[in-house]
């Protein structure tokens, strides 16, 4: 099973993981923000990653890991 590890303190919110994720898996936190004021990304359910890393190839700020 895949593993993202998310940077939730370097993300700025921007939302282009989301748009990108085949597997809709990515959100906006509703619930926390981080030192800067933004709300972060969170996975909703990790089982469902395929590890394609859509997410990180798209992410300006690189707060993603990807583990196989």
């Amino acid at each position: 099973m895949a593993r993202v590890i998310i940077d939730k303190e370097a993300c700025k919110g921007c939302g282009l993981c989301e748009i990108v994720c085949p597997k809709k898996i990515l959100v906006l936190s509703e619930s926390e923000l981080n030192k800067k004021g933004y709300s972060p990304i969170e996975v909703t359910d990790m089982s469902l990653c395929n590890a394609c890393c859509s997410c990180a190839k798209m992410c300006p700020d690189f707060v993603f890991v990807i583990e196989k």
